[in-house]
């Protein structure tokens, strides 16, 4: 169970409770975590928040594409789109949430889709039509460091342009840019049980994190069959 009291389904079946796929291979998931939200800063401190984030993801071997703050049904949270290598194969999966923290737990809606057998094209195509030396480029969270490609922090993947939302209407089927139409398309549709909504504010974390944790938008993100 989670405080969502609404959310449109529109094209999505059951698969589990709390867990929907659709015929494009969207995996939508939602989840409650009754703890702490192991977020690296406040949502009010957006910059430490994305530098934060970045850095977790690329501990986890994938890259932040976007953190942003917000809001889903007037509970402050953060959008967060990433990817990840799949590692039991080629390619890559593309993750899309918003973490609605409060001060002792927090609500996750979750988007993903995996590349099937052909990977990479979208990312060649873009390539060959900007040029390598204008394809990598400083991550946007890491303070103008950058990618793991273009001699910054070790691990993790490259930044680049092709991940960006100019490109989705070129390529309708990629999976980000399912995931981005997709997360788009469900937020406004969230609605939350009024207790949720009244719990007191996040306020940052609770102490520094040593090692860091996966904050809660990622947890169990690698746990479903063929991610």
């Amino acid at each position: 169970m989670t405080p969502i009291s609404s959310l449109d389904l529109t094209g999505f079946t059951e698969r589990e409770p709390g867990v929907w796929t659709d015929a494009a291979g969207l995996v939508l998931s939602v989840h409650f975590f009754s703890l702490i939200p192991d977020l690296p800063a406040p949502l009010h401190e957006p910059e430490r928040l994305g530098a934060g984030l970045a850095q977790l993801v690329t501990g986890a071997g994938g890259g932040l594409i976007e953190a942003a703050p917000g809001s889903v049904d007037g509970v402050p949270a953060v959008r967060q789109l990433v990817k990840m290598p799949l590692g039991s194969r080629p390619g890559q999966a593309f993750l899309g949430s918003w973490t609605a923290p409060r001060a002792q737990s927090s609500t996750v809606v979750k988007v993903q889709a995996a590349e099937g057998a052909t990977t990479g094209m979208r990312e060649a195509m873009i390539m060959a039509r900007v040029g390598p030396a204008e394809y990598f480029r400083p991550h946007p969270y890491a303070g103008g460091r950058p990618g793991p490609q273009t001699g910054g922090q070790p691990g993790g993947l490259p930044c680049h342009v092709g991940d960006d939302e100019r490109w989705d209407a070129e390529f309708p089927d990629h999976p980000l840019t399912l995931v981005r139409a997709a997360l788009r398309r469900i937020t406004p549709t969230i609605t939350f049980d009024d207790r949720f909504k009244a719990l007191p504010p996040f306020g940052g974390p609770a102490a520094p994190q040593s090692p860091p944790h996966l904050p809660p938008a990622r947890r169990g993100w690698f746990r479903r069959k063929g991610f």
